[in-house]
């Protein structure tokens, strides 16, 4: 093993990549119980006509499941110290502009999250995604990252209830009095200390404060003995192969591949830097370029696709694994580690019902925060520039639709840059998105 993973070059070892893997787990367990309440839409009552609701349990087996394999394959054949899970920002598209506003059934939206990890693979092995990711300009790519980042959080303010709706003003300031408010602002500000204070995993750990909280007052059912805290594996049967099931109706609609070029472009850059920051942080770049990045992509379309048949949304490759990298881990062992604590985690499944979504609200609060941060590398200096990154930014939470942000955003780009005299800086894909993002608001009306 220590010759595999090249302990000794890495100047590691079993014990540290251990503990590594256990970091990272910590970092990014909240995923289990965030994921199968954003895909499941909990806390909203009615859904769109001929809409059912997918199956919690389901998705929660389905999420160890994906994380399991997506790491595995990054540890083992890429040999990264990078962990996988259905992503966040993903999810929230699938679930509240694929399924709850365009009113796709979640079959259908699995058999599109399928068919683009398959686009992946076959993209990832000809070469051509590291080409189609350099085509998008920096400051789109920053601006669709922050974009997602606003949408997620305004999405936990919706279900914290700080957040509510008004006919007046289709947004206003919630009812602070109310107890599950009281209870998701705790969280919000347990899980900012924690992080403050550096607490590697201060998510997971302000979730099951919260979670303490909400049973100590009430608010939230207290599990019944040992049996309520763990239990047998829920089935994946609800969910397993319906995407297949599902692919031929996909492929000849004009309206999923819309919703399957979102999924692409989404995880494009999504995985390309999370692979980038965290094999920097460990040292691993060599003169500036990432050794086996096509093995690293491909763990991640090969996750992609695992997840999809098993019933989850896209799985990617996780920026918390930079905590295991702080941890010491240097090889693909503490990606392995992370992939058994996934499956260990399996048992555990009766916490779900304590996991509501007052707890989970901090988590997307906190996410959309870190994601926003990259607003500060946009350069806008630059009104050709300004304009559609902005446009991208604030279409996501108030079309509540990533896919619409993203499309307005590159309809924009050429048309500024064409008018400040720019247009040979303008690679020919985004001229080809132009139309495609033309269409798709045509087709919309």
């Amino acid at each position: 093993m220590k010759k595999f993973f090249k302990f000794d070059e890495l100047g590691t070892n079993f014990r540290t990549e251990f503990i590594a893997g256990l970091t990272t787990f910590l970092s990014m367990a909240y995923i289990l119980f965030v994921n199968p309440n954003t895909l499941a839409l909990v806390g909203i009552e009615q859904l769109p006509e001929g809409v059912t609701r997918i199956d919690k349990g389901a998705v929660f087996t389905a999420t160890a499941i994906a994380a399991a394999i997506g790491s595995l394959i990054m540890g083992l054949f890429a040999r990264y110290p990078i962990a996988l899970a259905p992503g966040m920002g993903l999810n929230a598209f699938f679930a509240y502009t694929v399924v709850l506003s365009q009113g796709i059934n979640w079959d259908k939206a699995l058999a599109g999250v399928l068919v683009s990890g398959l686009i992946f693979i076959v993209l990832t092995v000809s070469g051509l995604r590291e080409k189609i990711i350099n085509a998008i300009p920096s400051n789109l790519k920053l601006a669709v990252g922050a974009g997602i980042g606003l949408f997620i959080a305004f999405i936990g303010f919706q279900n914290a209830g700080i957040i509510a709706n008004s006919d007046a003003t289709l947004v206003e300031l919630g009812n602070l009095s109310t107890p599950t408010t009281l209870l998701a602002i705790f969280g919000i500000a347990i899980s900012i200390i924690l992080l403050a204070l550096g607490i590697k995993g201060g998510i997971f750990y302000g979730m099951v404060l919260t979670s303490i909280l909400g049973i100590i007052t009430g608010l939230i059912s207290a599990p019944s003995g040992f049996g309520g805290i763990v239990g047998s594996v829920p089935s994946v049967a609800p969910t397993f192969g319906v995407a297949i099931e599902q692919l031929p109706s996909v492929l000849v609609s004009g309206e999923m591949w819309i919703v399957i070029l979102t999924f692409l472009f989404v995880d494009f850059f999504d995985t390309a830097g999370t692979l980038v920051a965290v094999a920097t942080q460990a040292g691993l770049m060599k003169n500036d370029k990432l050794p086996r990045a096509g093995r690293a992509l491909f763990a991640d379309s090969a996750a992609t696709v695992a997840g999809a048949v098993v019933g989850t949304s896209t799985t990617t490759s996780y920026i918390e694994s930079t905590a295991g990298v702080g941890a010491g881990g240097r090889s693909g062992f503490t990606a392995v580690v992370t992939a058994g604590f996934f499956l260990l985690a399996l048992i555990f499944s009766p916490l779900l019902s304590v996991v509501t979504q007052e707890v989970t609200a901090p988590a997307l609060i906190i996410v959309g925060v870190l994601m926003s941060s990259s607003l500060k590398n946009i350069d806008w200096d630059q009104f050709e520039i300004a304009v559609p990154a902005f446009l991208t930014v604030i279409a996501m939470p108030l079309t509540y639709s990533i896919a619409t942000g993203i499309s307005i955003g590159f309809i924009f780009y050429p048309i500024t840059m064409v008018l400040k005299g720019r247009a040979k800086e303008i690679h020919p894909v985004m001229y080809f998105l132009f139309v495609v993002f033309l269409m798709y608001f045509i087709f919309l009306s």
